[in-house]
Order: C-alpha cells, then sequence, then structure tokens
C-alpha cells in the first residue's frame, strides 16, 4: 500500500488533461508575478502588457514542467522518489531561459511589438527575470504537488471512513440480530410454560392454545427474520398474540386495536409491539385481580409515527414492586430503538388514566 505522500503508479486521468487542469494555479501565480513586477519596476501602466509576457511565459513553461511531472508519476515504480525533485528541479532549470525566450516571443506578437534578437537576448535584466521565472516554476509546481496531495488524503480519508461504516453496519446489524433473537424465546418460553400447565388441568384449553400459538407462528415467523416489516404485518402479529393471550387469562382479557389504514405501509423493524403488548398483560393485567383491557394504536404526527399500548392493568408503580428479574423484553427494545435510530426514537412508560400503564413508542416515520 502506497504511502499518502505518493501517487499510485498509475495517473487517475490521461496527462494531457491533468495539464490543462494544472493551469488554473500557473496561470494565477503568473499573474501575481506580473503584479509584483510591475510594483517593483514602479510603472502601473504597464500591467496589462506585463500580465501578457508572465502568462505566455509561466503558462507555456509550466505545462512542459508538468507534463514532465506526471510522466514522473506514472512510471513511479522505475523512477526513485527520493531523485524526484532533484531531477525536477533540473527540468525547471532547463525549462525556465527556454520558457522565457519563447515566452517573450509569444507576447511580444500578442502585443504587436518587436521580439528581442537572440544575439541581444542575455542582458543582466532578462537573466535576472529567467531567475523569477525558475522560482515562479517551483512555486507553481509546489501549489500543484500540495493539492495533490490534499486531494489524495481526502481520498484515503473518505475510503477509510466509508469502510468504518461499513463493518460499523454489519457489527450493528450482527447486534441487532442477536438483540431480536432474544425477543422470540423470551415469548416463547413463557407461552410454552403456561400451556404445559393447562395440558394437566385443562386439555381442552390447551388444544385452542395450542392452534393460536400456531397461528401466531404463522402471522410472525416470515418477519421475524426479515429486517423491517408494515405496521399492518405487526399489528395482525399482535392480534394473533392477544388473541392466543385470550384462551390463557379468559374474560380477565379483553383487547382492541386501531390503525389508520393509511399507516398500514408504515415501515418498522419486526417484532418491536411484541415485547411492549406482552410487558402490559405479564406485568399490568395479569397481577390484577379482574384483569383488564389493552388498547394497540398508532397515529401519525409531523413526520413522526406514535404507536401506543395502552393497559387497565395495576399500574407502572404497582409492576415494578411485583416484577422479579423481569423487563427484559422492554430493556430489548429500548437497546435495539437506539441502536437503530439513536435520539430519533423514544420509548416512555407513563402510568395510564385513571388507571393502568400507557407506553408511548415514537419512531420516525418510514414508508415502502
Amino acid at each position: 500500500m502506497l504511502p499518502a505522500d505518493h501517487p499510485p503508479s498509475t495517473p487517475a486521468a490521461p496527462i494531457a488533461r491533468r495539464v490543462l487542469r494544472d493551469l488554473g494555479p500557473a496561470a494565477t501565480v503568473s499573474a501575481l508575478a506580473a503584479l509584483v513586477i510591475v510594483l517593483t519596476v514602479g510603472l502601473p501602466e504597464t500591467l496589462y502588457e506585463q500580465l501578457v509576457y508572465s502568462l505566455c511565459i509561466g503558462v507555456s513553461g509550466f505545462a512542459v514542467v508538468d507534463a514532465v511531472r506526471l510522466r514522473w508519476h506514472a512510471s513511479s515504480a522505475r523512477f526513485e522518489q527520493r531523485l524526484r525533485w532533484p531531477a525536477l528541479v533540473g527540468v525547471m532549470l532547463a525549462v525556465a531561459p527556454i520558457a522565457h525566450f519563447c515566452g517573450i516571443h509569444a507576447g511580444a506578437v500578442v502585443l504587436g511589438h518587436r521580439p528581442p534578437p537572440l544575439a541581444d537576448y542575455l542582458t543582466t535584466g532578462r537573466v535576472s527575470m529567467i531567475v523569477f521565472t525558475f522560482m515562479g516554476l517551483v512555486v507553481m509546481t509546489l501549489l500543484v504537488e500540495h493539492r495533490e496531495r490534499l486531494a489524495r488524503i481526502a481520498r484515503a480519508h473518505n475510503e477509510a471512513r466509508l469502510r468504518a461504516e461499513t463493518i460499523e453496519r454489519q457489527a450493528l446489524q450482527a447486534r441487532l440480530r442477536l438483540l431480536q433473537a432474544q425477543i422470540e424465546p423470551h415469548m416463547l418460553f413463557n407461552t410454552l410454560a403456561n400451556l404445559q400447565g393447562l395440558i394437566a388441568l385443562d386439555p381442552a384449553r390447551a388444544d385452542t392454545m395450542l392452534d393460536q400459538l400456531i397461528q401466531y407462528l404463522r402471522a410472525t415467523l416470515g418477519a421475524t427474520r426479515a429486517d423491517t416489516t408494515t405496521l399492518g404485518e405487526e399489528f395482525a402479529a399482535m392480534e394473533a398474540y392477544l388473541g392466543l393471550m385470550q384462551v390463557r387469562m379468559g374474560e380477565r382479557l379483553a383487547y382492541r386495536l386501531a390503525l389508520p389504514p393509511e399507516l398500514r405501509g408504515a415501515r418498522l423493524p419486526p417484532m418491536l409491539l411484541q415485547p411492549l403488548v406482552e410487558n402490559a398483560i405479564v406485568h399490568g393485567l395479569e397481577p390484577a385481580i379482574d384483569g383488564g383491557e389493552v388498547v394497540l394504536s398508532a397515529e401519525a404526527r409531523d413526520g413522526l409515527l406514535d404507536i401506543r399500548v395502552c393497559d387497565t392493568g395495576i399500574g407502572p408503580a404497582a409492576a415494578a414492586r411485583n416484577r422479579k428479574g423481569g423487563g427484559v423484553g422492554m430493556d430489548t427494545t429500548r437497546e435495539r430503538l437506539r441502536v437503530l435510530y439513536g435520539e430519533r426514537a423514544s420509548l416512555i412508560l407513563t402510568p395510564g388514566a385513571p388507571n393502568g400503564t400507557l407506553v408511548q413508542l415514537t419512531l420516525p416515520m418510514e414508508t415502502a
């Protein structure tokens, strides 16, 4: 793997196209050089002429140097990096006088001036300008190299960030699968334990409960293996679950489901409602002598999906006193929400009115 300071062995684009792209910084440096010369000699009225000459010299000279530089980049496997800059300096020393001479002639053609003949070219003033041209080529090359280095670092950073996000996504998916797997046996163990007790006491009710359990599993088995499900499918699964619980509790359990038709297609993680409904029955209604009612409802609000589970049981304070080591489903649901949505989702448990418990689940509204 190459360090961030070094380019790959093959250029990302054809050399000619990259040279054209790099001429922008060269033109900027050439324009600044023209301004410096005008301010130094104190002839601001010559700014336009000096700008034409400076652009002709700087842009043409840098185009040659940049082409050589990019060519060496493309053959970096054969050209040692530690020799690259000394060689580039040598190229700039050779290009500077040629670029200055050719640029003076090109600028003279543009401005309609008479170019100096070669015999009269090497005066003291022009030699100093050749040195100035060399310095300009060095600055242009450093600017382009610095820009490319920043671009390589940015690409490497983005690639590392994408790799990290992919790894994090995979870890979150594995974690969610584990959390979801904790819910399914938790509910099934409770149901099978009750079924075992009914077999000896009331075989007919046990047979009915077994039929309801089969219906519940048929409604939920596909959803539990998917990443998301619809609110309509979740409500159908909860209706099957509540029917199963009603067989066990008899007249002590009543339930209602209220789902607006326009919300049936809303997306949410599978098996998200079952722990909430189970919590209402196990810790709210079962401890109550007369049982009670569970109401499951949903509504849309400002881009959010509000789902409520309301029971008329003993209430959260009494349930907390009676609970012994429970709460696995609620804790798992909170963890799933944190992993999936962060601060965008909430699960709030409050006392109901006039009694019982109200659980409100709020999610971002997502549709298929």
